[in-house]
């Protein structure tokens, strides 16, 4: 059976990424088709021609590297709205600490490795408060003191996609509380991600929705997928492969800030592949009339049948490529170094 995976054309020319998102990040533009090029000359933690020189730019901008290498970030790198960070024709690392997308929104981070955040409340990426319309694609990311993406605060409009996560406990965090009432607004999509060996949250939600579908988690330690206080979890034709540990779903109940009254969420699970005696969801608790239903908010994503085919294609060709940076389309300006 052929298998189609999703962006066949985004790297055509460097630019095709904008806007060409699956999901709830769809509408992420980054630096845009007009946005200057800027070129990232320095693996300096700031100074002239860094990355945190551009992120801190308020212009809309394209940032590439002339670089390769590893950057050692000193304190979290805030990324200002209207960004593309693309490492696509490098190979560029961010260890110490991570990026913080905060009150930002047309983000898109592309092919970089993250590794090695130390310290309290370390996230590879932070995305929080009211940030949206973000897509991160093609990351590694793995071996951070707190969690690897946590989404939280109202941020919404995201989608995670062909991200590689490994060497590490509390992997994903979605509605940091059950108190925060107003992250009922979350949605973000993860879709033809490898979680392999984390030991948990692929992911933990909290209020929200969110679509999973053609991601493969392997070996976790505690449970794949948790649904806490009125989370939505529609999973869909991912591959559930489990360790010593078999559980797959897991509901967390929690007393939200309007109601005394613990509650957990809902997962709805269909086409799913579980795999050396990983448990199904539990029937009574993966409906209800509360439910979300990806086609009420968009129309396409590009989805097979969860296999072994599957499977093969998503431990080759996720997290950071080797890949060439695509042509710039055109006589673009390039902002100054």
């Amino acid at each position: 059976m052929a298998i189609t995976l999703p962006y066949v054309d985004v790297d055509s020319t460097l630019r095709a990424m904008a806007g060409k998102a699956e999901g709830f990040g769809r509408l992420a533009l980054g630096g845009g088709a007009h946005g200057l090029l800027h070129n990232v000359t320095s693996l300096a933690d700031d100074g002239p021609g860094s990355l945190r020189e551009a992120c801190r730019m308020k212009e809309p901008l394209w940032i590439v590297f002339e670089v390769s290498g590893t950057i050692e970030l000193s304190s979290y790198l805030n990324v200002s709205s209207h960004k593309t960070i693309d490492g696509r024709g490098r190979h560029i690392k961010l260890t110490g600490k991570g990026l913080r997308l905060k009150e930002c929104e047309n983000i898109i981070i592309c092919n970089l490795e993250f590794e090695g955040g130390r310290g309290d409340d370390v996230d590879g990426i932070q995305i929080k408060p009211c940030s949206k319309n973000i897509w991160i694609d093609r990351c590694s990311l793995r071996d951070y003191d707190d969690g690897l993406i946590d989404i939280t605060r109202q941020s919404t409009d995201i989608t995670i996609s062909r991200c590689y996560f490994s060497k590490h406990d509390k992997t994903m965090l979605i509605g940091a509380d059950p108190t925060h009432v107003y992250d009922r607004c979350i949605r973000v999509t993860i879709h033809h991600c490898f979680f392999d060996g984390t030991r948990q949250r692929h992911l933990r939600l909290r209020f929200g929705k969110v679509h999973l579908y053609n991601n493969y988690t392997r070996n976790w330690g505690v449970y794949a997928i948790c649904a806490s206080v009125e989370a939505q979890i529609y999973s869909q034709c991912n591959i559930y492969e489990a360790g010593d540990k078999k559980e797959a779903f897991e509901f967390y109940s929690e007393k939200a800030a309007d109601k005394e009254a613990a509650r957990s969420g809902l997962i709805t699970s269909e086409g799913d592949l579980l795999l050396n005696g990983a448990e199904p969801c539990p029937s009574k608790e993966a409906t209800g009339e509360n439910m979300f239903h990806p086609s009420e908010f968009y129309s396409t994503w590009t989805m097979q049948p969860a296999s072994d085919s599957l499977k093969d294609i998503l431990q080759t060709f996720t997290g950071w490529q080797s890949v060439s940076r695509p042509p710039e389309q055109g006589n673009a300006d390039v902002a100054a170094s």
